[in-house]
């Protein structure tokens, strides 16, 4: 009978343990959720860059290219499932920070792929149907087409798909890594009736994208070329956001900050708070290497002038400056204040190679992108996701709150 007794009580002891810890748990829940509520978020953006696939320095640990992956140039399993993570996320905006094809061509009705590293002043014209459909023009159109196949779905589940042009867009390698006007329209070609579908926008965000500028912003850099689509900004409430073309015809690894400076400066005079820039090169060059001192400038930083006069305004303007081009995660302060958030690795091969020492480990091989949300209170946090190389969980890689 005592022993009876005394498992009765023992089970009543546990019994009361248990239902003090669960409603301990939902406190902290509801909370939690008082607190959300109290501070919801008003706005969310996702952010990454560089989907593209390389035929000749595909990652080896990923084993042979599929068909696919091959023909169409793009990183499918690894960019698939970062969309899938950002429908997930419910995520009102997507910035791409360039690279989403191979290009690299000259997107002019003729070919270069096939000149190797022969320098060129002109497309080699095409004598014949093969030519025509292997021109650097058919090549440019089907990556594009392949390419917004795969981020359609976004678009119908809520998040508005929005563009930045990358060096593989607007450049011809066999020109000498040069930007050219025929690869500047065929970006708009592609890419511009998402830059901005006001209509479509307000559709699928439920916010209205507000003073749209579209133009040819390149006049206040002097550039030569029409950059209308290429460089280009908008609000939505009270934050501002800039796209800018970090390889234009005519200034190579130049963004354009005498026009980011104009732009942000009257983003400001109507009320903006929060300002965001994006694009394809970083300004400042991440070393992953753990054995070299230093990586070679890669970046706009390849011109320091140029670089520090455009970081000025990012600094001055506390904004945040979200980028790709190395193929690599990394969020830092170069100067202390502003933060330069690199997510580059969105499926193209790494930059640091399997095997090699890495400054960091845990993330220089991970598929990342990045989450930001704006709150009511203007209070905005910026968190990583990412998966490493075998296709593991997801998991967050770094968490920051902007200083308000």
């Amino acid at each position: 009978m005592f022993t009876l007794i005394s498992q009765n009580i023992g089970r009543h002891a546990l019994a009361c343990a248990a239902s003090t810890a669960l409603l301990g748990a939902l406190a902290l829940s509801s909370t939690a959720a008082v607190a959300a509520d109290a501070d919801p978020v008003i706005l969310s953006f996702a952010t990454v860059g560089d989907s593209r696939q390389d035929p000749l320095t595909a990652d080896p640990t990923l084993g042979p290219l599929s068909g696919q992956d091959k023909t169409w140039l793009q990183s499918s399993k690894a960019f698939s499932r970062i969309l899938r993570s950002i429908q997930a996320q419910k995520s009102n905006l997507l910035f791409f920070n360039g690279d989403m094809i191979h290009g690299y061509g000259w997107a002019g009705f003729g070919y270069t792929s096939n000149l190797g590293g022969t320098a060129i002043s002109a497309p080699v014209a095409p004598s014949n149907v093969s030519d025509i459909l292997n021109s650097d023009l058919v090549k440019f159109y089907t990556q594009y087409a392949f390419w917004r196949g795969m981020v359609a779905p976004v678009m119908e589940t809520g998040t508005y798909v929005v563009p930045v042009p990358g060096n593989h867009e607007t450049q011809c390698k066999a020109c000498g890594k040069k930007a050219k006007v025929e690869n500047e329209n065929a970006w708009r070609a592609n890419m511009g009736d998402l830059i901005i579908d006001s209509a479509r926008f307000k559709a699928v965000v439920g916010q209205d994208a507000s003073h749209v500028n579209v133009g040819n912003n390149g006049a206040f850099d002097g550039l030569s070329t029409d950059q209308s689509q290429l460089s280009y900004s908008f609000d939505v409430g009270d934050s501002h956001f800039a796209v800018v073309n970090t390889d234009p015809v005519g200034a190579d690894a130049k963004a354009p900050a005498a026009w980011l400076a104009s732009d942000f400066a009257t983003a400001k005079t109507r009320g903006a708070k929060h300002f965001f820039a994006f694009g394809h090169k970083p300004a400042y060059t991440y070393n992953y290497s753990a054995t070299n001192t230093a990586t070679p400038a890669g970046g706009l930083d390849v011109n320091v002038a140029a670089r520090d006069a455009f970081w000025k305004v990012i600094e001055d303007n506390r904004a945040t400056y979200f980028c790709g081009h190395e193929h690599i995660f990394n969020m830092q302060q170069p100067k202390g204040a502003a933060w330069q958030v690199l997510v580059g690795a969105g499926g193209s091969p790494f930059d640091s190679k399997n095997g090699e020492a890495s400054a960091h480990p845990a993330t220089d091989r991970t598929y990342s992108w990045a989450n930001v949300l704006i709150r009511k209170s203007g209070k905005v946090e910026i968190t990583a996701y990412g998966f490493n190389d075998a296709f593991g969980p997801t998991q967050v890689l770094k968490q920051v709150t902007l200083a308000q």
